[in-house]
């Protein structure tokens, strides 16, 4: 059996390598096509094989998703923010060192979620009975929090309004399948892409060096931020990462630090939340949940094991891999890469989610475009999940 766990847990990461690398593709999807093949194979596999699957592979998606975040700009929901001071350091030649800040706060929070893990299991049921009635209200809270942080308020909330109605629009249309591709897509990713082709963006030589963090603070802020966040629904990482960097004022390496280790935190506690609250705050949790249930006290310490083993193996893959990506991307021509790279989503959007999906993408796009002009940030345009969250639990 030993030897199946390992396996899995292998061929998890290395889903999580490819879902990580490739934009548009999220391990949401992987999962779901995990969970419809568990119902209908004619060869059941053990569930405990497939739950270290799910989770290897999802917290590798959290080291290696930053990858095109910073020399694509094609972020998913939990990188949206790496994408300013990942691109600040990037255009310094030093890219290798954003992604690898990332890495550390990933490695770091694998080593707090094992430290917390046991005293979060205890207090987040009493925590979450107390406040449960009051969720829609902290949402709303914690949304006029990420506005008021704003140099320019009114643009963000211009922003926050905008995403959020856009967000309410597509994910009521009922005949779409997966609204949240498209959607997250353009808003995210699709217009970064475009402003890079406008701006016909060239990245200058860069540097292969070892980042250097003189403090703890981007690691205190994602330990206190990031499990508050991790059972309040519409909340993920990025918002964890303002909330952290709040409490812990960060320079941009040290953000990027926070951010990696709110992606990894808010992952692992999701699973945490699955085993004390019954509740998915995560696309891999739902599959999980899916799968088994609600976990036994075995499975989640399996569960937090195989985080603690995948994160090693990702933080090598993410360093072995972001050399080899700065060392290819001076032969490669950016405004011809953000073309190819725009074209692949498109057409991975419109497999998934078809003509209609498509169309969304393009609204989302432009939508993304707007609000990179209002010179706000990018966080504001999380108002497309939490206004819809916020009416959702408010009716």
């Amino acid at each position: 059996m030993l030897f199946e766990i390992l396996l899995s847990l292998v061929i998890g990461t290395f889903a999580g390598t490819l879902t990580g690398l490739i934009p548009g593709i999220h391990i949401n999807l992987i999962g779901a096509f995990i969970v419809s093949l568990s119902s209908t194979s004619s060869y059941p596999v053990n569930p405990i094989y497939l739950v270290v699957f799910i989770t290897s592979m999802a917290i590798t998606h959290t080291f290696l998703d930053f990858i095109p975040s910073v020399f694509l700009g094609c972020p998913d929901t939990d990188t949206e923010l790496s994408i300013l001071p990942g691109h600040k350091l990037l255009q310094k030649g030093q890219a290798y060192e954003a992604i690898l800040l990332t890495g550390i706060g990933g490695l770091a929070a694998t080593i707090i979620l094992i430290a917390i893990s046991f005293p979060s299991i205890i207090l987040i049921p009493k925590a979450y009975s107390v406040i449960k009635k009051a969720l829609p209200y902290l949402l709303i809270l914690a949304s006029a929090l990420l506005i008021l942080l704003e140099k320019r308020k009114l643009p963000a909330m211009l922003v926050f309004f905008l995403t959020g109605t856009l967000g309410l629009c597509v994910l009521n249309l009922k005949s779409l399948n997966q609204p949240l591709l498209p959607l997250l897509t353009g808003l995210f990713g699709g217009s970064v892409l475009v402003m890079s082709i406008k701006n016909k963006v060239k990245i200058p030589k860069q540097k292969i060096t070892e980042p250097k963090l003189k403090s703890i603070r981007p690691f205190i802020g994602a330990a206190l931020a990031a499990p508050i966040c991790s059972f309040l629904p519409g909340l993920g990482s990025g918002q964890a990462a303002i909330l952290g960097s709040t409490i812990s004022k960060t320079d941009d390496k040290e953000f990027l630090a926070l951010l990696g280790a709110t992606n990894t935190l808010v992952m692992g506690f999701s699973f945490i939340s699955l085993y004390t609250i019954s509740k998915t705050r995560t696309g891999a949790a739902a599959a999980i949940k899916s799968i088994i249930g609600i976990p036994s006290a075995k499975i989640i310490g399996l569960v937090i094991a195989t985080c603690a083993l995948t994160s090693l193996i990702a933080f090598r893959l993410t360093k072995v891999l972001a050399r080899t990506f700065v060392k290819k991307i001076q032969n490669i021509k950016y405004t011809s890469l953000s073309i190819a790279t725009l074209l692949i989503l498109s057409l991975i959007i419109l497999l998934i989610s078809k003509v209609s999906g498509l169309f969304v993408f393009l609204i989302s796009t432009i939508t993304g475009i707007y609000c990179i002009e209002m010179k706000v940030r990018r966080t504001n345009m999380m108002g497309c999940l939490l206004i819809p969250t916020i009416i959702f639990y408010l009716t």
